[in-house]
């Protein structure tokens, strides 16, 4: 290939029989110095190659500077061409730091950093000194891969030589250091520094942002804006980053506006940090209306708003605009994956939350940890543990989270012991267990009625493991002991407790006083609870409840009495059911469902056939202002009664039907569940606020221990 006449410049004249250059089209003269024409003019190797023989054949090449533009070109100027580099630098003789500097800036510009690392290791061992240019640009090669250990030899050599913190330097070594977890290394170094450039702050902001050293990301920030020095996207994404991490709302719209101000709204990056800090501030229509304004919406933005959904408890909306991802034709990624996921979990959406195990199976995506910790947290809240235990036996990597997952979902799922068992195989093999992984086993033993074995879990938290017991883990063994009939021991646990307690403890005590029927220490749980919640409407319903199973009808009417003076409301029961990939939500007593009669029609089929198994309501479970003779009807219209009334209308027979229910289950809808599944040979799940119960044959997996 001849090289171009515009590449030969006149100031020698070469006769075209004297090199290797195709030069007859119209060029009879060549640079004396040929640096312009090898960084600027020469397009490809050959090129190069052409000048370089024609330099040698002249003798120009023995002169250094010519030398090293013609190693400049092929290692920097020219891209794909570091072979014909190399062969260029080792042609060349002599202890000067320059090529040796060219070459690792070429190697580094093509992020071959440990090959640059090494040839910089090469020239201490050939005994050629170091320049100003040399560390600086090894050291952004050691910031690459975070070797740790050959940037703080070159920090080192940089203090020795006297170079200092020449800005470049300083800027990568605080790269370095944050990088590698060093952020307060790093922030020395950044005290130091004369003149921070932005690069210079940008790079500090890095390493918080990868240790998650959120605080002092907004620190740091306010410091800056003092400073006068001007923010760019990088900064900005970093502080939105930490806003949302910290809920810090008030920053995150001044940086909102700050970026309306500056025309930075064209920035897809940008605006899709802004989404994700809206969202993980509780604003998602903010970050909604964002990103319905965005002209285009990769996956990071898609999964953005995903995330900002299911976080936000707005699971139905994440599964709609996972949907609509799906219709846009965007390839959804990890992060899509685990939040869809966390929805599918939250509303025991299994078909959707199958699709996407499909997916990652026909996609061949990595069982990466969190993904497959998401796997399992899904299939054991849809009450499918083994399909959980499965997806944790194909993990290639495990971490605490992912044997903790599964611990809860043994222990959620009426299989206490195996959660203990799995507890003390993950112990045999190294794994050191923490403060969730303790409130699992505790849930196991509490659900199992194994008080001498909390006890004994409880008390290895401090003394084997070093963990402080939290107020979950007291409200743990107040649930131990108090399921188990040991009300008064639970009474005198809470009073004993080193931290005050909370209203969740009292409650638990006092729902065990319902079942127990202990009038006295319900009384006192109540007392607790209106000082620490008044407005909840569940603690007036149990001392309700507790009252009229002892007999104390007047009490009992009194307190319904206080709550209608007081203007509490009670929580309205509420159940959902999937049917063919579709969530339905169903209340007690709704009529509001397109399918109500036949729903209603259902039901009353559904009772009388348990009925004639010899089922016998319990009207002391119904709605408190109904009269006697409707009683009956009002139990039999509470919510998970109205779903599993759908599912057998709408689910092919022998389907399994899995209902979620947002208060616990009662004893009268436990009692006809039961008899259900028997009575219809369906298997039927009910996920209610404490725990899953698995209905089979007429039998319940928690033993009627709930």
């Amino acid at each position: 290939m001849a090289v171009s006449s515009s590449v030969l410049v006149a100031t020698t004249a070469i006769p075209a029989t004297e090199t290797n250059c195709s030069i007859s089209n119209g060029v009879s003269e060549f640079p004396y110095d040929p640096k312009t024409l090898l960084l600027e003019n020469c397009k490809n190797v050959r090129d190069v190659s052409q000048v370089h023989a024609h330099l040698i054949k002249t003798g120009l090449f023995l002169k250094r500077r010519v030398a090293e533009h013609v190693l400049e070109s092929s290692a920097i100027s020219i891209r794909g061409t570091l072979d014909y580099a190399h062969s260029v630098f080792r042609s060349m003789e002599g202890t000067a730091p320059a090529p040796y500097n060219i070459m690792i800036r070429g190697l580094t510009s093509r992020k071959r950093y440990e090959e640059a690392i090494s040839l910089f290791k090469r020239m201490r061992e050939d005994l050629v000194d170091p320049d100003k240019y040399t560390l600086p640009c090894t050291l952004k090669a050691c910031s690459r891969v975070r070797a740790l250990r050959e940037g703080e030899q070159i920090h080192a050599l940089l203090e020795k030589f006297g170079f200092g913190m020449y800005e470049f330097a300083g800027n990568s070594l605080i790269r370095l250091y944050a990088g590698c977890g060093k952020v307060g290394v790093a922030r020395r170094l950044f005290e130091r520094m004369p003149d921070r450039s932005i690069i210079t702050w940008n790079s500090l902001f890095s390493g918080y942002t990868d240790t998650r050293e959120w605080e002092q990301v907004v620190e740091l920030f306010y410091e800056m804006r003092n400073s006068g020095v001007p923010f760019d996207e990088v900064t900005l994404i970093s502080v939105l980053t930490a806003c949302g991490r910290l809920g810090a709302l008030e920053l995150g719209e001044w940086v909102n506006g700050y970026i309306e101000e500056n025309g930075l709204k064209r920035s897809e990056i940008l605006i899709t940090t802004l989404v994700d800090m809206f969202a993980k501030c509780g604003q998602i229509d903010k970050a909604r209306k964002l990103f319905d304004e965005m002209a285009t919406r990769d996956v990071v933005a898609w999964s953005a708003m995903i995330s900002g959904y299911s976080q936000g408890n707005r699971c139905r909306e994440a599964l709609a605009l996972f949907k609509e991802m799906q219709m846009a034709d965007i390839e959804p990624n990890e992060v899509t994956m685990v939040s869809v996921l966390a929805s599918c979990a939250i509303l025991g959406a299994l078909e959707t939350g199958k699709w996407v195990h499909f997916y990652v199976k026909k996609k061949r995506l990595k069982l990466t940890v969190n993904l497959g910790t998401a796997l399992m947290d899904f299939y054991a809240k849809c009450g499918l543990v083994d399909n959980s235990l499965e997806v944790f036996e194909q993990m290639p990597q495990k971490n605490v989270l992912s044997w903790t997952v599964l611990i809860l979902g043994l222990a959620s799922n009426g299989r206490g012991r195996e959660a203990l068992q799995v507890f003390h195989k993950m112990q045999e093999l190294g794994w050191k267990p923490n403060d969730v992984t303790f409130i699992g086993v505790l849930s196991a033993c509490s659900h199992m009625g194994l008080v001498d074995e909390g006890k004994k879990l409880f008390h290895m938290m401090s003394t084997d493991f070093g963990i402080e017991p939290r107020i979950e883990h007291y409200g743990c063994m107040v649930d131990i002991l108090a399921r188990a009939g040991l009300v008064i021991e639970a009474h005198r646990f809470i009073n004993d407790m080193p931290i005050k307690p909370n209203a969740v403890v009292w409650r638990t005590l006092l729902a065990a006083c319902k079942v127990h029927k202990n009038v006295e220490i319900g009384e006192v749980a109540l007392r607790q609870l209106s000082i620490l919640d008044p407005g909840h409407s569940g603690d007036y319903i149990l001392i309700s409840n507790i009252y009229a199973s002892s007999g104390r009808w007047e009490d009992a009417v009194m307190v319904r009495k206080q709550m209608n003076e007081r203007g509490i409301k009670k929580t309205p029961g509420c159940s959902l059911i999937e049917v063919d990939g579709v969530i339905h939500e169903l209340f007690a007593e709704d009529t509001d469902h397109p399918l109500s009669k036949e729903i209603y029609d259902k039901v009353e089929e559904m009772v009388e056939r348990i009925k004639l198994e010899g089922f016998v309501p319990n009207t002391s479970e119904a709605r408190f202002d109904a009269e006697e003779d409707e009683k009956e009807t009002s139990v039999s219209h509470h919510s998970e009664k109205l779903t599993i009334a759908f599912g057998l209308l709408k689910m092919e027979p022998g389907t399994t039907i899995r209902v979620s229910k947002n208060l616990r289950v009662c004893t009268d809808c436990h009692s006809a569940t039961k008899m259900i599944s028997k009575v219809y040979k369906r298997e039927i799940v009910v996920r209610d606020r404490n725990r899953f119960h698995h209905f089979k044959d007429g039998s319940c997996s928690c033993n009627d221990y709930w």
